[in-house]
C-alpha cells in the first residue's frame, strides 16, 4: 500500500497550507488520482491506472478523454480537488497554456515525455492503393492550399498518378493534439513546398498559418471527434476513404486498415522511433507538483507510467514507441525530482 509522499523540506505549517490548497479549501482531499486530456495517449493512461490499481495502490485514477486541447483547459483552471491532477498530451503544452495555467494559479507544472507516436495515415484493407506526400497531403485537406480556394474534388485533381475518386479524409477535431500535430508535421510541410509562402511567415504570419493550418470544410474532410477508434469504423465502411490518428490505433486494427506511406515511408515501429517517418512525434503527460504529496499515488503513478514505457514495457506491447535511452534516463530523474517548467522552453 502507498503511503502519503511527504514533503521533507516544508513545515508543517506550509504543508496543511499546501493539503488545503489541492483540496480546494475544504480541509479535504481527494482519495484518487484525476486524469484527463488526450484521446491519443488515453488508452496507455487507461493501462497504467489498470498495473496501477493492480499492483495494490490504495486509489484507483479516474480517466476522462476529452482531447489535448479540452485537456489543458480543465487542468490549468486551478489547483484543487476539483481540478485536474494530470493532462495527458499528444502535443508539448503551448506557450498560452502555460500562462493561463499560471493565470489561475498553477504555477508548478511538470513535464514528462512518456514515449513517441506517429501521425498515421490510414485506409480499408480493400480500399484502392495508394501512397502520398506532405504537400499531396496538405493540397487535398487544406482550405486554400498556397493562398488559394480548394476546389478539388478527386484525389487525381492534385497529381493524375492518384486515384480517380473523391477526397474523403476522416480526421481529428481542432480541439485535438493529433490535429495540431498534423498541421505542424504534414500540412505545414506540404505548404512551405512553396517559395512564396513558405516567405509569408516573415512577413504576415497570421496570413502563414491560415494558409498552411486551416482544414477545409466543404466535407472532403470529416471532422471525426476524439474517438480514434470510430475513425476505424469509417474506415471499414468507406473503402475509398482515408482516415488519420495515432500509429497505436492503427497498430491495433491491421486485420483491418492498413497504414499508407508518406514519402515513401510506411508508418511503422521501427520508422516512427528513427524518425524517420514525417509525422513522428512526442507524447507527454503533465501534472501539478502543487498536488503530490496531498492526491494519494499521484507521484507513483507517473513513476509506473515512465517505466511501463520502457523497451520491454508493458506500453509498448499496447502500442506504445518507446523513447530513446537518453530520453528515458532523463524522464525517470523527473518523476524522481519533480523540476518544474519555465516556460522558456515552450512555443
Amino acid at each position: 500500500m502507498f503511503k502519503k509522499i511527504a514533503l521533507l523540506a516544508v513545515s508543517t505549517l506550509a504543508l496543511a497550507a499546501c493539503q488545503d490548497q489541492a483540496s480546494g479549501g475544504q480541509g479535504g482531499t481527494r482519495s484518487e488520482v484525476r486524469i484527463v486530456g488526450s484521446s491519443t495517449v488515453f488508452p496507455f493512461a487507461k493501462a497504467v491506472a489498470e498495473q496501477f490499481s493492480a499492483s495494490g495502490a490504495n486509489t484507483s485514477p479516474i480517466l476522462e478523454s476529452t482531447g489535448t486541447g479540452g485537456g489543458m483547459k480543465l487542468f490549468c483552471a486551478g489547483v484543487g480537488a476539483n481540478t485536474p491532477d494530470i493532462v495527458n498530451a499528444s502535443r508539448r503544452m503551448k506557450g498560452t497554456e502555460f500562462e493561463m495555467c499560471k493565470e489561475n494559479g498553477v504555477t508548478d507544472v511538470v513535464e514528462i515525455q512518456v514515449g513517441i507516436d506517429g501521425i498515421a495515415v490510414a485506409q480499408a484493407n480493400e480500399g484502392p492503393a495508394i501512397k502520398l506526400t506532405p504537400t499531396q497531403i496538405y493540397e487535398a485537406i487544406a482550405e486554400r492550399p498556397f493562398g488559394k480556394k480548394n476546389e478539388t474534388k478527386n484525389w487525381s485533381d492534385i497529381d493524375s498518378s492518384l486515384p480517380d475518386i473523391a477526397i474523403s479524409v476522416y480526421g481529428p477535431p481542432s480541439t485535438s493534439g493529433t490535429r495540431d500535430a498534423l498541421t505542424e508535421l504534414i500540412m505545414e510541410v506540404g505548404c512551405k513546398t512553396d517559395a512564396a509562402t513558405k516567405a509569408l511567415k516573415e512577413t504576415d504570419e497570421d496570413e502563414y498559418d491560415a494558409i498552411c493550418h486551416d482544414v477545409r470544410a466543404d466535407g472532403a474532410y470529416i471532422d471525426a471527434g476524439e474517438n480514434d477508434n470510430l475513425i476505424v469504423q469509417k474506415l471499414k465502411a468507406n473503402p475509398n476513404s482515408l482516415g488519420i490518428f495515432g500509429y497505436s490505433f492503427l497498430e491495433e486494427n491491421t486485420d483491418s486498415v492498413r497504414g499508407v506511406s508518406v514519402s515513401d515511408v510506411q508508418p511503422e515501429y521501427d520508422a516512427i522511433a528513427s524518425g524517420e517517418y514525417p509525422g513522428a512525434r512526442p507524447l507527454y503527460i503533465y501534472a501539478k507538483k502543487q498536488h503530490v504529496g496531498v492526491i494519494p499515488g499521484l507521484q507513483e503513478y507517473l513513476t509506473e507510467f515512465v517505466n511501463a514505457g520502457g523497451a520491454d514495457g508493458y506500453l509498448v506491447k499496447a502500442g506504445l514507441i518507446a523513447s530513446p535511452d537518453d530520453v528515458r534516463t532523463q524522464m525517470t530523474e523527473t518523476v524522481k525530482n519533480l523540476p518544474v517548467l519555465t516556460g522558456t522552453e515552450l512555443k
